[in-house]
């Protein structure tokens, strides 16, 4: 896992998917894309997802947070997909 402080460019609504680990079948998911802080819209970007409680957090453009993003890899049919789950957010600014 790693924590940085990142700009929020965009995030998306939150919607169900099917879940094994939650009680109810589903759990909230939403998307979120983080820049890094830097001098120009070619820091690196994130395209991560929020599961849960977090999923109904709302941030806008331009906001800057403190996230924790855990990596992880998968392969699939021969693929290998990275996956990017941010586990813990907090908004910074006001």
């Amino acid at each position: 896992m790693e924590t940085k402080i990142l700009r929020v460019v965009r995030q998306g609504e939150a919607f169900g998917v099917q879940s094994a680990k939650s009680e109810s079948g589903t759990i909230q998911k939403c998307n979120i894309v983080l820049r890094e802080l830097g001098g120009s819209k070619f820091e690196n970007e994130y395209v991560c997802a929020m599961l849960g409680n977090l999923a109904a957090c709302r941030f806008y453009e331009g906001d800057i947070v403190c996230a924790t993003l855990r990596f992880s890899t998968h392969e699939y049919q021969n693929q290998v997909f990275q996956e990017i789950l941010v586990t813990d957010i907090v908004k910074l600014n006001k």
